[in-house]
């Protein structure tokens, strides 16, 4: 088998063969949020969770990679962008595969925002990742959301189907996009999609049980699982969401 595919299949759950992935990466585009403050001791708390993966800059990385449990896995995440940005929705490399690696990673992941006038420098960074990683034998994890100028909608069903297809062509391992809501245009571009589809989080929503509920329709319409950080890391209880989101997706 192929190192970067051997890996991959480290994500799922043997039994059920869906993910939970934690995304912290939040503090290069946001900064200081809520959530994020003792970093250290909340991913040592992950440990006892059905959390598959964290992914982290290579800063965090870093310092906090030794607090993951022998069964997680560690996402290098590539690139970076803030909100303060001109425009806000460019994304650039700020880590090589090669650093990803030397901090341990077990997979790396790349976001690009298409639909916009920097999408062709994003595609092409993405299509060099992919390259490196899958000659080192690391799968990529794409996260891949239309934003930019030229998007009205960007949960627009067959834009997200887009965005699913586009990460299936550029040879992406696995890929994660917001959920559209509509199920029957997204369980047909996640059923001619030949890797995994998770699905995006998002911003943090008031009410979680109907964002489980929306979560576990995803699943039912073919997702493979989650990619979710606001909603988990800043929610009052993370650790009771986190096994709560999990049997919504399990059941």
């Amino acid at each position: 088998m192929i190192g970067h595919k051997r890996r991959l299949g480290r994500f799922f759950d043997t039994e059920k063969n869906i993910t939970m992935i934690l995304p912290m990466d939040h503090g290069v585009s946001e900064g200081l949020i809520s959530g994020l403050d003792e970093m250290g001791r909340f991913i040592s708390g992950l440990s006892q969770t059905p959390v598959r993966a964290v992914v982290l800059h290579k800063g965090m990385a870093m310092e906090y990679s030794s607090h993951l449990s022998f069964n997680q896995n560690l996402v290098v995440h590539l690139s970076a962008g803030t909100k303060h940005g001109i425009p806000s929705y460019n994304k650039s490399l700020v880590c090589s595969v090669q650093e990803a690696l030397r901090l341990g990673a077990d997979a790396v992941s790349v976001h690009i925002n298409i639909g916009n006038d920097l999408e062709d420098r994003m595609l092409a960074d993405l299509g060099m990742v992919i390259d490196e990683a899958h000659q080192l034998g690391l799968p990529v994890l794409a996260m891949i959301y239309a934003r930019g100028g030229q998007i009205i909608n960007e949960l627009d069903p067959a834009l997200v189907a887009h965005c699913i297809r586009l990460g299936a062509e550029m040879g992406a391992d696995m890929i994660k996009v917001p959920f559209s809501g509509e199920g029957k245009v997204f369980a047909r571009a996640v059923g001619n999609c030949p890797v995994p589809v998770v699905i995006a989080g998002g911003p943090r929503q008031n009410d979680f049980e109907n964002f489980c509920v929306m979560i576990k329709k995803a699943i039912d319409s073919g997702a493979r699982g989650v990619s979710i950080g606001r909603n988990i890391f800043q929610h009052p209880k993370p650790f009771e969401a986190l096994d709560k989101l999990w049997k919504f997706m399990s059941g």
